[in-house]
């Protein structure tokens, strides 16, 4: 009898340990093992892409690839939107004239763009993409960069003031000195113009970019030094 209540004690004991290890196990975070693997060329082609062939512009700084269904848009620079209006300094009869003259910088800057390309076949080197997936690419036709070719008649700028490439920066400088495009005329920023314009239809009227560059937080070509400072329309 005392022997069979000492096997019994045992299997109890060990039936615990065996629930507490259960349970140990069971607690016990699952460790994943991660195995490095060196991506394939294929995927790294995947990943970005050179693009060849003819195309269509959109605007002043985006192209369709009809053949790949791949928009794109030009690394580095920004442009007017087509619906962005901007406004000529040489305001003479304000008495009559209630708004500076028009400069439809979008459609100007499609316009050279579209000139530049032509018929020709487009090569983009694809550096990253957009959350909408449009890639972001350096494109050239021939041995023309399209985006260094917009910045050199002024229909573009720079989209950061800490781009590294100093080509870049030279040859905006250069059309700002000449006031080429955009520079002879007053624009308010790009992104500033995104995220305030309400209309951004075809039809928009001049007007409203008149009264948005009026209530402006910045600009980006002050056609004269002290533009900045002043109210639309002050005479200088």
């Amino acid at each position: 009898m005392k022997a069979q209540l000492l096997l019994s004690a045992a299997m109890l004991a060990l039936t615990a340990e065996a629930v507490e290890a259960a349970d140990v196990i069971r607690n016990e975070p699952v460790r994943k093992v991660y195995r490095l693997v060196e991506p394939s060329a294929a995927q790294v082609t995947r990943v970005h892409p050179v693009l060849r062939g003819r195309v269509a512009v959109v605007d002043g700084r985006t192209l369709w690839y009809p053949q790949y269904a791949q928009s794109v848009q030009l690394a580095d620079i920004d442009a007017c939107e087509l619906p962005q209006w901007a406004l000529d300094p040489k305001w003479e009869d304000r008495e009559r004239v209630k708004a500076p003259p028009p400069v439809p910088c979008g459609p100007f800057a499609k316009a050279w763009l579209k000139r530049t390309v032509g018929n020709k076949s487009v090569t983009c080197n694809v550096v990253s993409y957009r959350v909408d997936s449009t890639a972001i690419a350096r494109c050239t036709t021939g041995a023309r960069d399209l985006a260094l070719e917009m910045l050199r008649v002024g229909w573009a700028r720079v989209a950061s003031p800490y781009l590294v490439n100093g080509q870049y920066a030279a040859y905006q400088r250069y059309a700002m000195a000449a006031r080429y495009g955009m520079w002879a005329a007053y624009v308010l920023d790009m992104n500033e113009w995104r995220r305030k314009a309400v209309d951004k239809t075809p039809d928009r009227r001049p007007i409203a970019d008149f009264n948005l560059l009026a209530e402006r937080e910045s600009e980006i070509s002050p056609p004269f030094a002290d533009a900045r400072k002043r109210p639309l329309g002050t005479d200088r």
